[in-house]
């Protein structure tokens, strides 16, 4: 069934009330089902798993990946068969809309898990409990899904704006239901067919699985005498120095540094392939040019100029050079302004985004003001009443957690408030334009502000900031998320049911995961996140919060002259680059933004993902023409997303469960 839309001259000329009333008659479906029993718990369960797996690309990556059509393919592919085998109803088109209205929820809930509160943990030292972390990014999403609402009104019931994104999945819902079903369960059954290759290999290179079925399942221990089990290592460079080096005593090195100091190591890692096709080329290979850069020339120049060196820890005990240290001690600073710079850059060059936040109203809206009040959708949409009361309820409750379990000063957390409602205006008018939420250079703003006016605490721009943040992205993501509901015909007030209950599964799911894979005990007993950090979990966007609440703290002065120099460079090199992107409209290639990134990110991280965008960007070329039933067609280029959710969903539900034997075994 071809999906109904209104043309751009109905757009422009008829009121909001008769908008309404056309997608009353035309698109909404009545009481098929949506939020039902079923799908909320499928929902809750898609969810949970999958907002983990997020959790884990995120600390390794920065990057926050939707999870959308993934639960949409779950969902409709477990269903199908459940269905075919006589043990349950098909699923409706709406109860798998609303399955992954809780699934995508609960995706951009723990956001803040790779940002802003890890990046306050590591500036103060303070690992709050996990009760609070939860309370805190609960409160922050339910501010977020109330906003989203009466925004609802205005960018998608009025100005029908087309959200690119949302407008897919809702496309790909349509044509599961609609078109070829076929299509469907192929997709389904190619991401788990990948997801099981991805997690088998996962499982070889984890020492934790193999001790498990090596000690514990098979006692080889007792009878073979073993003392470590055999796993095939992550790092395949590893097999090399084994060999290599005590044979021949040959360390590969630059200007005197060794390899494995820089991280220029080699991995085998199915995730990191998944994330670097669904990157894309472009921005892939932008990361791997700020490795190179920084890596292979910047960092070992300054450590042979003594810019970076080994250090005296808190304890007296010396901390040798590692990636990590590299990174923290020099690179972090060009590699956080050429970050900043960019997304400013890129955020300027679409004034769009700010004017038609704030635009002038139309005819049809100024002769939407003289009609007589009739809301059609009185009994269908999320009564107006919930969010005028709910938004500044929820938010203060949001500043005084802020206050209670972070100690950022009360006063300092409500001045934030009206922050968070423009902010959210930009971003969901840059979301509905583009697909694209400048949080991160838009947070920026409040860590900044907050920080002129509390310079003492870092939590007081930390946080703010990630409130603020947080908030603007969840509310933009679910406005995103509301429109494949309004395409289809779907109940507003089902979906803001969903998007709540997909918030608690995330929270739920992912806070506990957190403190499991990130938090350790320090020599006192006392949960510590000094060692959060790691070759294996880079935590890129929490390096860049805290990046810039260092130099709120500190000031530039702080810093060695060097590094003052690299970021004048990088800040003059972003605008170059961005400029170069918007004059040849994308042609260009690079992003300074993606650049920056690859400073933070762990080299062999994105060696993996360059890699994964080559292989999938050649397939996809070498098909492209290829006749559409054709099965290189249907994987390369049909499948790629599926291929990509299968490789991060198989290998990192594995990783996962790896890291939890090893933390209990």
């Amino acid at each position: 069934m071809a999906l109904q839309h209104l043309t751009d001259e109905q757009i422009a000329t008829m009121t909001r009330a008769q908008k309404d009333e056309w997608w009353f008659k035309n698109v909404f479906r009545g009481d098929m089902a949506q939020l039902s029993l079923r799908s909320g718990i499928t929902g809750f369960l898609l969810g949970g798993v999958l907002s983990s797996t997020g959790l884990y690309i995120g600390a390794k990556t920065g990057i926050s990946l939707g999870v959308g059509l993934t639960s949409v393919i779950l969902a409709f592919a477990l269903f199908r068969a459940l269905h075919a085998a006589g043990l349950a109803q098909d699923y409706t088109i709406l109860e798998n809309n609303c399955t992954q209205s809780i699934a995508t929820a609960s995706g951009y809930v723990t956001t803040a898990l790779i940002s802003s509160l890890p990046a306050y943990m590591l500036v103060t030292g303070h690992v709050p409990l996990w009760w609070q972390i939860a309370i805190w990014m609960f409160l922050v999403s339910l501010v977020g899904v109330l906003l989203a609402f009466p925004l609802k009104r205005r960018f998608i019931n009025e100005d029908q704006a087309p959200f690119p994104e949302g407008r897919a999945c809702g496309v790909v819902l349509d044509s599961l239901y609609h078109g070829k079903g076929s299509e469907g369960m192929f997709k389904a059954k190619l991401l788990g067919w990948v997801a099981g290759g991805a997690a088998l290999l996962q499982g070889i290179c984890g020492e934790g699985w193999m001790k498990l079925i090596q000690f514990k399942l098979l006692a080889m221990d007792k009878w073979a005498g073993m003392t470590e089990p055999w796993h095939l290592h992550e790092r395949i460079d590893d097999y090399y120095y084994a060999w290599a080096v005590k044979a021949h005593g040959f360390i590969p090195s630059i200007l005197g540094t060794d390899f494995r100091t820089l991280g220029l190591r080699l991995v085998v890692d199915a995730a990191l392939i998944g994330t670097g096709g669904l990157m894309g080329l472009a921005v892939a290979t932008s990361c791997f040019v700020g490795v190179i850069v920084n890596f292979v020339f910047l960092a070992p120049l300054m450590i042979q100029a003594g810019d970076i060196a080994p250090r005296l820890g808190a304890n007296g005990v010396l901390i040798p050079l590692n990636r990590v240290e590299i990174v923290n001690q020099w690179s972090l600073w060009w590699g956080v302004t050429m970050m900043v710079v960019g997304a400013l850059v890129s955020l300027l060059a679409k004034p769009e985004i700010f004017t038609s936040a704030f635009k002038r109203k139309t005819p049809a809206q100024i002769a939407a003001k003289a009609e007589p009040k009739s809301d059609l959708l009185k009994d269908i949409e999320v009564p107006l009443w919930i969010s005028w009361i709910g938004v500044p309820v929820v938010s203060l409750m949001g500043c005084y957690a802020t206050h209670a379990f972070f100690g950022v000063p009360l006063w300092l957390a409500i001045v934030s408030l009206p922050l968070i409602f423009v902010l959210t205006v930009i971003c969901t008018n840059s979301m509905a334009l583009t697909s694209w939420t400048p949080t991160g250079s838009l947070s920026k703003i409040t860590q900044f502000t907050m920080g002129a006016l509390d310079r003492t605490n870092p939590g007081s721009n930390l946080l703010p900031a990630g409130m603020t943040a947080e908030i603007a992205s969840n509310a933009a993501n679910l406005l995103s998320d509301i429109k494949p509901g309004y395409m289809l015909g779907g109940k507003p007030r089902h979906q803001a049911i969903g998007h709540i209950i997909g918030n608690l599964a995330g929270v739920l799911v992912c806070v506990p995961l957190f403190f499991l894979l990130f938090i350790k005990p320090d020599a006192n007993g006392a949960a510590s996140a000094a060692n959060m950090v790691s070759d294996q979990f880079g935590f890129p966007a929490a390096l860049q919060w805290k990046g810039v609440a260092d130099i709120i703290a500190k000031g530039l002065k702080s810093l060695p002259t060097s590094a003052l120099i690299s970021m004048a460079v990088a800040a003059l090199a972003a605008v170059a680059i961005e400029v170069a992107r918007i004059v040849t409209k994308g042609k260009s290639g690079l992003s300074a933004v993606a650049i920056g990134l690859g400073v933070t990110l762990p080299p062999q991280a994105t060696f993996m993902m360059f890699v994964g965008a080559l292989m999938f960007w050649y397939m996809a070329k070498k098909y492209k023409n290829a006749p559409a039933d054709s099965r290189g067609h249907r994987i390369w280029v049909e499948g790629m997303e599926p291929i990509c959710a299968g490789l991060i969903s198989g290998a990192a539900l594995m990783g996962i469960g790896d890291a939890i034997i090893g933390v209990l075994i």
